[in-house]
């Protein structure tokens, strides 16, 4: 790797040499861990001409550094950093020359940290038994596929999608698919207006709520729910009723007259799994259209259904544009393609899409070209057949497991990629995961899905996606032991 001249500059105010001032720029860079060895310095050339100095100067600084085993040369190749160079000193914590007098408690207006998170551990690979959760399982994807859709996408001919700034709008291949395959699978109809892509569905959720909600209207959440939407919902300044679901998900009747927009997943409840029935959904609808508010839909985990067909969206029986759309390909492809979709009626995309264009004009082109290209050639369905097949044998195996250890399920699982546990009532799960860390096993702590003060403690998660088949007992197993301690 070579250092850029444009990392040197002179120093009027320096007290030595030229010569000694480029030792010195060496020397330092070196020392600071920002020059490593076998990297190879700017040419004496280029550094005289960027410095605007003698090629002399910089040929007798380099030799001084040779001498002190800074920077060896390597014949007609130039200078590069000695691999026998002095180690880079420990970084300072404080600069003494410099200083922050901000006083940063008064300054900061809104904070966001201290937020609910589910904590996710960056070595979660190294972890014997992984049930986490949203985590992409290599031996399932589509490598070679996916990497020959970049590089078509990366190709001349799609070097204008790629390249150009579509300004508000989105990559019409992208957008035409989501309207033509993905839509109609969902049993729903829109146009290309009605359709706005996103950053996954979290930011999907948070341009829903930042265009509909004030902090003078009124949102209902699941309890327990998703546990992004708690910290999406606390920066509109809104009001919200949190409603506990039972066994078909959230209860109609129990939402508040004076509610705005409702929140619910109702294919695969988060995080429980429970699928909402029709006759439910149709309840939902009714009370929207009787009390005036919206519903606003995360099409959660639809496409693992493993024990039944997935039902229609609940779009698609909307007979009044009462209910926007949340749909998402990070999961279903991997979670850091961080794409997802909106849709709504045409209003309501048009002042999404320009909330949108404020904060990040629109998710880069090449990575909507990529999936478009991926998508429409069928590697997308693919993919979607083998992770549902590998997700139906592994959960019939986790299932299995936990019938024979006793645990218990609290939630009514019919699909997706996790089972909702339930510890003993003086379980605290967040010190259970700590112990469980030390015998190779992760678990999601539940606390932070309830979005409500004093949270029950003993609730957590168990997913099947980054876990292989044949691990799934010896895990399980672990956890009824130390449960049992």
């Amino acid at each position: 790797m070579a250092i850029s001249e444009e990392t040197f500059f002179l120093d009027p105010a320096f007290e030595g040499t030229l010569q000694q001032q480029i030792q010195s720029l060496v020397a330092e860079g070196i020392l600071s861990g920002r020059f490593l060895p076998g990297e190879r310095l700017p040419s004496s050339r280029g550094l005289a001409k960027h410095l605007g100095i003698s090629r002399i100067t910089v040929t007798l600084a380099y030799n001084e550094l040779v001498a002190d085993d800074y920077v060896n040369s390597r014949g007609r190749s130039g200078y590069y950093v000695s691999e026998n160079a002095p180690l880079p000193r420990p970084v300072q914590s404080h600069n003494p020359d410099f200083g922050d007098a901000v006083d940063w408690s008064r300054m900061i207006g809104n904070r966001f940290t201290g937020l609910a998170e589910i904590e996710k551990p960056a070595n979660w690979r190294t972890y014997r038994f992984p049930f986490i959760y949203g985590q992409a399982d290599a031996a399932l994807f589509d490598h070679a596929n996916w990497r020959l859709c970049a590089l078509q996408a990366l190709g001349q001919r799609d070097f204008h999608a790629m390249t150009k700034d579509y300004y508000e709008r989105d990559d019409p291949k992208l957008v035409e698919f989501i309207m033509r395959h993905s839509l109609p699978r969902r049993g729903i109809s829109a146009g290309p207006d009605e359709i706005l892509v996103t950053l996954g569905a979290q930011n999907a959720l948070w341009l829903a709520a930042q265009v509909l909600l004030t902090q003078r209207r009124t949102a209902v959440t699941e309890s327990p729910c998703y546990h992004g939407l708690k910290n999406i919902l606390s920066q509109t300044r809104c009001s919200t009723v949190c409603i506990d679901i039972d066994s078909e998900g959230l209860p109609a009747e129990k939402i508040p007259d004076e509610t705005d927009v409702v929140f619910v997943t109702p294919s695969h409840h988060c995080p429980t799994s429970v699928t909402m029935p029709s006759e439910r959904r149709k309840a939902l609808l009714s009370k929207a259209s009787e009390k005036n508010f919206l519903v606003v839909e995360d099409d959660y985990e639809f496409e693992i259904s493993t024990l039944s067909p997935p039902q229609p969206a609940l779009k698609s029986i909307d007979a009044e544009g009462r209910v926007i759309h949340v749909g998402s390909f990070s999961k279903s492809l991997f979670p850091g393609l961080r794409l997802g979709y909106l849709v709504g009626s045409e209003e309501f995309i048009r002042e999404a899409r320009a909330l949108r264009a404020t904060v990040l004009r629109h998710p880069p082109g090449h990575i909507q070209r990529t999936a478009a290209y991926f998508m429409s050639l069928g590697h997308y369905d693919a993919l979607i057949r083998r992770t549902s097949q590998a997700f139906a044998k592994r959960r019939s195996v986790m299932a299995e497991q936990i019938e024979k250890y006793q645990l218990e399920i609290a939630g009514a699982a019919t699909g997706g990629s996790s089972f909702w546990m339930r510890a003993p009532d003086h379980i605290d799960t967040d010190k259970l995961s700590i112990r469980l860390r030390e015998n190779g096993v992760l678990i999601e702590c539940g606390t932070p899905f309830f979005p409500v003060e004093n949270p029950p403690r003993n609730y957590y998660r168990l997913a099947y996606s980054s876990i292989d088949e044949g691990r799934i007992g010896e895990g399980i197993s672990t956890i009824a032991r130390v449960l049992g301690q």
